[in-house]
């Protein structure tokens, strides 16, 4: 039997405009924010937010090999990402269309800056995904029709993005243009929306564990590159 307040809360929600979707969340007593998961498991969300790697980049000593590497498989992982998210935009509820629509306007800016980084570095992108960044590809597409698990999953990638470049600000001088632009304004601000829309959904516990895993694995992989 369908209870008529989670009813009633899907079908607000799909008509919502984002300043509406966190009175949506209290009303309904959503499952779990995105703030909640963060204070669940914070092992897990150090271990995202957090590696040998990132020290590197703050201090210097990362070998410049490991760093093309990751911003290689960056490059292909950003593709693939802008194709989970027009899929999962496809599904989104009205409150979250805007967000989703400029996120991927961003997304293609972004493929474009790594395009010029890369001629500037002489760095090809037209590499192989590393299995790491096979395993993203397919984690995200298991999510991408699934509002819950594709807005959490989301989510989650790209706080963990902003919240592991902002601890190594202000860097190197080496990287510190790499840095400046992953921790833009614009870039916080685009994160806390979609952090309203998890709280909003209720949140997907399986989704936030999983892409912090997958965070993890995608800084050591390019870690482990400098000793392959």
């Amino acid at each position: 039997m369908v209870d008529w307040l989670d009813l009633a809360c899907y079908q607000s929600l799909h008509f919502a405009t984002r300043q509406e979707v966190m009175l949506i969340m209290t009303w309904s007593g959503a499952r779990m924010t995105g703030n909640e998961l963060v204070s669940r498991y914070p092992y897990e969300w150090r271990s995202a937010t957090g590696h040998p790697f990132l020290e590197a980049i703050r201090d210097g000593s990362l070998p410049g090999a490991a760093f093309r590497v990751w911003l290689q498989q960056d490059y292909v992982f950003v593709a693939d990402l802008l194709r989970f998210q027009a899929t999962l935009l496809s599904i989104a509820p009205r409150g979250g269309q805007d967000a989703l629509a400029a996120g991927l306007a961003a997304l293609e800016s972004e493929l474009g800056w790594f395009e010029q980084q890369a001629e500037h570095m002489q760095l090809p992108l037209g590499v192989k995904r590393h299995r790491v960044t096979e395993a993203y590809r397919q984690r995200l597409l298991s999510y991408a029709n699934d509002w819950t698990s594709g807005i959490t999953a989301l989510w989650t990638g790209e706080r963990a993005y902003l919240e592991s470049w902002s601890g190594v600000a202000p860097s190197a001088p080496a990287y510190h243009e790499f840095v400046e632009h992953w921790t833009q304004p614009d870039f916080r601000e685009y994160v806390r929306e979609l952090e309203t829309l998890v709280d909003a959904s209720g949140g997907d516990e399986e989704a936030f564990l999983a892409v912090c895993k997958l965070e993890q694995d995608f800084w050591e992989m390019a870690w482990n590159s400098a000793r392959d």
